[in-house]
């Protein structure tokens, strides 16, 4: 009676053309179980080939090279993974027990699947789009992590479209879906550094926009990772153009400030580790002084608090050391009048600013200016003796060459009053309570 059924496939030829066939079913069978079980029956066949029977004998070389060509000349691999979710739960690892196998294979020097992959860039997507179903998440990023092993296919996905949308994966509700986004982006962006290196010089702007995001993010496991991730790419030799890009910028300053009084310690020390960039960098942006300058007093009194716990922590006590001694050396902000009398608050300050233009001008029909200057000129200066003698005499010359009126600032330093106002929006960081190791300097003014 065994001619009543069919002959069960020998020849790796043969189990991947029957495999094909019944995957192609899937979906479309009316006895969908039955096309599940003959799916899982070829894939234990095809798996056998690849690591051997259950005795000791080895695979054979010559049945490894048929079953790899057959997988390529009918993009089997392709079929797979776009039926992927119907395959059979367990069976679903034999497909990746498949897919890395063949991706391992090498003759010589060459690797024959990462050849095939990068001429067949529509695997590539469908192994990107995994955590798009939760169901199939996993297993596809295994498949996904295994690929970009390989610096030429890590290459082709840092440069597709599909690669930005793991920025959104990683804020899926799903912890599992979005740690093994975050695992896949910090591979792709931390494991091969010359390829990293070139997709930030290409897309600089770009990526630091999408950090950002993350790093603000409400879900702590996010901002955790994120935030360590910035600072290990920042922190990485090969990628200096980051470094100099992020630092540069203010916006990112004020980021990275507020991160340093989260409520997490963790938060907190990788924060910390991209602040001290920004302080040490010995070609500060204007725009990053004024904003180090502006809280300088709040930072010296946050900083000798900020993660006491880590006293036993040598490397970091002298980086935070050198932090505060680096501060500590920013010039400091005070305000004075002409006769050097400090102004008490900014009501004295309006109102000393009010007399002062009320003495320089006249009203007879429309406002004209007083042939002398105002009895007093309101400037802010640092308290450097030199710097400050040298604001006041600009500031005094500009006023009386202009027959009255305030400083409005000069390439020497010196800061308008009205400029320091905090209700001019942006001045000084004014507070009302003292600051602590777990409230973050109040920089959102600036």
């Amino acid at each position: 009676m065994a001619f009543l059924f069919k002959r069960s496939p020998k020849t790796p030829k043969e189990l991947v053309r029957a495999l094909n066939e019944q995957v192609a079913k899937l979906d479309t069978s009316s006895d969908p179980k039955k096309v599940q079980e003959e799916v899982t029956r070829y894939l234990q066949g095809i798996r056998t080939i690849l690591s051997g029977d259950n005795t000791d004998s080895q695979p054979q070389p010559d049945q490894l090279a048929q079953l790899a060509h057959e997988f390529y000349a009918t993009d089997a691999l392709y079929l797979l993974l776009q039926h992927f979710e119907a395959v059979e739960f367990d069976t679903r690892k034999t497909v990746v027990f498949l897919f890395t196998s063949l991706l391992r294979r090498k003759i010589g020097n060459r690797s024959p699947t990462v050849d095939y992959l990068m001429q067949r860039p529509n695997i590539l997507s469908l192994l990107l789009k995994g955590p798009e179903n939760p169901d199939i998440s996993l297993n596809m990023g295994s498949m996904l992590r295994e690929s970009i092993r390989y610096e030429q296919i890590a290459r082709i996905i840092l440069g597709s479209e599909n690669f930005w949308k793991y920025f959104e994966y990683c804020t899926y509700d799903s912890f599992e879906t979005s740690t093994d986004a975050f695992s896949i982006l910090s591979e792709l962006l931390t494991v091969h550094k010359k390829a990293a290196a070139d997709f930030f010089a290409a897309n600089m702007n770009q990526f630091i926009e999408s950090i950002n995001r993350l790093i603000v993010y409400p879900n702590y496991v996010t901002k955790r990772e994120s935030i360590k991730l910035l600072s290990q790419l920042i922190l990485t030799k090969a990628n200096y153009s980051l470094l100099t890009t992020y630092v540069s910028s203010p916006h990112n300053l004020k980021l990275i400030m507020i991160l340093l009084g989260d409520k997490s310690k963790n938060i907190q020390l990788e924060a910390f580790n991209i602040f001290k960039v920004f302080v040490a960098n010995p070609r500060k942006t204007k725009a990053i002084t004024d904003i180090l300058v502006k809280n300088r007093d709040i930072l010296l009194e946050f900083l000798p608090t900020f993660n006491t716990d880590r006293k036993y922590d040598d490397l970091f006590v002298a980086e935070k050391t050198f932090v505060i001694e680096q501060i500590e050396k920013l010039p400091k902000i005070v305000l004075t009048t002409r006769e050097n009398t400090p102004l008490q608050d900014s009501q004295e300050l309006e109102e000393h600013q009010e007399q002062a233009l009320k003495a320089s001008y006249k009203i007879s029909g429309e406002l004209q200016v007083r042939d002398q200057p105002m009895t007093q000129i309101s400037t802010a200066h640092y308290s450097d003796p030199k710097s400050s003698a040298q604001n006041v005499y600009a500031n005094t010359k500009r006023a009386l060459a202009s027959g009255g009126g305030t400083g409005t600032g000069s390439g020497t330093g010196t800061t308008a009053a009205s400029d320091l106002d905090p209700r001019s929006g942006s001045g000084v960081a004014h507070r009302e309570t003292p600051i602590s190791s777990s409230s973050p300097p109040n920089i959102d003014k600036y």
